[in-house]
């Protein structure tokens, strides 16, 4: 919700259920946010990895993360 409402930037997690996500994730997109998994896909309900951010920062953020990423994490 921080994300939606503009008091952050973006936003990470890793290992969530779908539960933890769908909320917040509608309210991210309904206020012109974006949400995907590590790969920048759209199936972070199913892999339980989430990134959100706005617009401005969100290729950058997705970036970052891909780049301190360990072996094991998948998309």
């Amino acid at each position: 919700a921080y994300v939606a409402c503009g008091r952050f930037d973006g936003f990470w997690e890793f290992g969530l259920s779908p539960w933890d996500m769908a909320g917040g994730t509608l309210l991210i997109s309904e206020a012109g946010g974006l949400v995907s998994d590590l790969g920048g896909n759209e199936t972070y309900l199913q892999s339980g990895n989430l990134v959100a951010g706005t617009p401005k920062i969100f290729a950058q953020l997705l970036q970052v993360i891909d780049s301190h990423r360990t072996p094991g994490l998948e998309a």
